[in-house]
């Protein structure tokens, strides 16, 4: 576990360190209904505790214990839906519904109300720790990620194992009458209780079989025909029905029941496009995709015109399915060292066939451009990848000369690549374009 904190994600990081309150307020400028990450506390419900009661009736004041289970509690689940295209609906905290106790005439008390969280499809989940423990660390450590050293405990499949933090076995009863230490001091309980030992340790075990979660995290890549069970909500307790032996005729005690969970999850957001648009701030990546598509960014002259990212989808014949394209904010020289905003959004095309590098004609040096997003985005996230490169901005530059010069870049890095320049405004080369990318994403 000492490189659990040294992933890909490179929002994970900025949640630890304190950023994330400023990456989200950022994230708001343009539009709130945006979310593509959530910091998410989950506790599932506690189980009832079990009844004491006695059957009474005209004849028998006193009866057989009748005191029923408490109800489990509630359970967490996660359901991934097509409908649903960002996490901003989903809460910062959920607390399943506690189970209720048990009731007199054998009568197991109600289940905890279940709690099913609705994500986009594209989600992935991560356990973490506590955060507020992370941090800690990380004031100790000088804000040093790598120096976090978290006990976690793994399972032989290499899943982490989670904890309840609950009674140990013979533990956990409710005494109504008389207290604790006048009943360890029976024999009679002493027997009884060694047998409630060994119901307690099986419920420990199918705890911490179930208790469980990949170290890897869940990827949810396409939706679900049921909800997922992510936590299990604690068992109901037993009642004092249970306990009636030839040694004990009046249990007057029960069994608490068993707690919840409470773990900590990120939520990241990858949206699934069949390609992805990277360039540099300005570059005309908006106009481009409103030229090629009916998404509708929102463009401007001015960089950083797009705060989030935006999925487009192009028709190109009848008898051909239609692409997906996927706009990310520009990335700028220093993005890997987390300058600007784009280098947040890269999540969005990390499941895309491919890559279209957009590059500004009108810059001054559109090849060094080019180089610029390379290093930046760098060669693991390139590898496997188709890559194409289109010249924007075409009608702003006298001469092809920066196209050229931008063409024999391509070809000495990679003769594979394709490039073409477009003026999106005027619709110039636009479908020539489309036919390109549309062989790009393989449809």
């Amino acid at each position: 576990m000492d490189n659990y904190f040294l992933g890909d994600s490179h929002h994970s990081h900025k949640i630890f360190s304190g950023n994330h309150h400023n990456y989200k307020q950022g994230q708001k400028v343009e539009q709130r209904t945006f979310v593509d990450l959530r910091l998410l506390r989950l506790h599932t419900g506690n189980g009832g505790n079990g009844c004491v009661s006695f059957l009474r009736d005209a004849n028998r004041p006193i009866g057989p214990p009748d005191g029923g289970d408490g109800g489990d509690g509630g359970n967490i689940y996660v359901q991934v839906v097509n409908n649903v295209s960002s996490l901003h609906k989903i809460k910062r905290s959920y607390n399943a519904g506690n189970g209720r106790p048990g009731t007199s005439s054998q009568l197991d008390g109600k289940s905890g109300e279940d709690i099913i969280l609705e994500i986009p499809v594209g989600t992935t989940m991560r356990w973490i720790p506590d955060p507020l423990l992370v941090k800690d660390q990380l004031r100790e450590s000088g804000g040093d990620i790598s120096k976090i050293k978290m006990g976690v405990k793994m399972t032989e499949a290499s899943d982490i194992q989670l904890f309840r933090g609950d009674y140990e076995p013979g533990e956990g009863w409710i005494f109504k009458e008389k207290d604790e230490e006048y009943h360890r001091e029976r024999d009679y309980f002493a027997e009884l209780n060694e047998q409630v030992k060994d119901y307690d340790r099986e419920i420990i075990a199918e705890e911490l079989t179930f208790d469980q979660f990949p170290v890897l995290g869940l990827d949810f890549n396409k939706p679900t025909e049921k909800p997922v069970l992510i936590l299990r909500g604690g068992k109901g307790g037993m009642g004092n029905m249970h306990f009636l032996t030839t040694n004990v005729r009046n249990p007057r005690f029960s069994k608490k029941g068993r707690q919840g969970l409470c773990e900590y999850f990120i939520l990241e957001l990858k949206l699934i496009a069949d390609l992805g648009l990277v360039g540099l701030p300005n570059a005309g990546k908006s106009s481009l995709l409103r030229a090629i598509s009916k998404a509708r960014p929102r463009v401007g002259h001015w960089e950083f015109t797009t705060l989030q990212p935006t999925i487009g989808t192009i028709f190109t014949t009848i008898d051909k399915d239609p692409f997906t394209v996927a706009d990310i904010p520009g990335i700028i020289k220093g993005a890997s060292e987390n300058r600007g905003m784009g280098m947040d959004f890269l999540r969005h095309i990390e499941r895309s066939g491919g890559l279209v590098f957009v590059v500004s004609l009108e810059s001054e040096n559109p090849a060094l451009d080019l180089q610029t997003l390379m290093n930046e985005i760098g060669t693991k996230r390139m590898k496997g990848k188709n890559v194409m490169v289109i010249g924007t901005k075409a009608d702003l530059v006298e001469n092809g000369n920066s196209y050229k010069k931008l063409v024999e870049y391509v070809k000495s890095h990679d003769a594979a690549w394709k490039c073409i320049p477009v003026c999106a405004p005027r619709g110039e080369n636009i479908d020539q374009c489309i036919q390109m990318m549309s062989a790009l994403a393989k449809k």
